[in-house]
């Protein structure tokens, strides 16, 4: 049985592992209620510390500099990138493609924090796909900023085989489903110069931001990379 302050929401079998939704009291912080995911019985993200899933939408607008701004997210996790840039008066809309459809029901049946704001939200798409094969193939719309929030970093991806979106073909291929001046967004929770040079070789203007942020539950400073390129 589960320790009583732990609650199971949602468990899946999926291609990647078992996919299972919780919510628990954190014991170091009672009275603080967080949402997890897990897949593959591996931690996979938590409402409790957003900050650079945040950082990744507010910083391409910002980067982008438009208004008007159509965006394409890849991977809905708890939602929090997708609201980030929804919330933003220069996006227009926002195409979200997720690879596991019960994350996508989560949604659609309130079991995550967000689900009450989104499901009200107009302007937000989603899908169930694969976001890398989406942007492999030829474009069928381009979008000003396309945002990927889908593995732990280019070098530890979900599946078992590297994905060759984060080479310079995969780049490449990426880069022509953005309009001119478009900006392509990659999280990651490493740093990874290899995919820093990946970036420079295929875009013309390229940034590499850490978002440093405390995290109590193991009490010490945690460091996430945000990748961007710029069209």
């Amino acid at each position: 049985m589960p320790p009583p302050n732990l609650k199971i929401l949602a468990y899946e079998d999926t291609d990647l592992g078992p996919l299972c939704l919780r919510r628990r009291e954190l014991l170091s912080e009672p009275g603080t209620v967080v949402t997890e995911v897990t897949l593959n019985h591996e931690f996979l993200m938590s409402s409790y510390n957003t900050d650079s899933e945040r950082a990744i939408s507010k910083r391409s607008t910002d980067i982008h500099g438009g208004s008007g701004l159509d965006a394409l997210v890849g991977g809905f996790g708890l939602g929090y990138t997708a609201r980030e840039l929804l919330a933003d008066q220069r996006v227009s809309s926002v195409e979200v493609i997720e690879y596991l459809p019960p994350v996508l029901q989560w949604l659609k049946d309130g079991l995550i924090p967000l689900s009450d704001e989104l499901n009200e939200t107009h302007g937000l798409r989603l899908t169930a796909g694969d976001v890398y094969q989406y942007l492999l193939d030829e474009p069928h719309r381009k979008y000003d900023l396309i945002v990927i929030d889908v593995d732990h970093s280019p070098a530890d991806q979900l599946g078992c085989e590297e994905h060759v979106f984060y080479t310079t073909a995969g780049l490449r291929a990426g880069r022509k489903h953005l309009t001119e001046g478009g900006v392509l967004a990659v999280w990651s929770y490493a740093e990874s110069s290899s995919f820093a040079e990946a970036m420079k070789s295929v875009f013309g203007t390229t940034h590499v931001e850490p978002v440093r942020t405390f995290n109590p539950m193991v009490q010490e400073e945690q460091t996430d990379w945000l990748f961007f390129g710029v069209k």
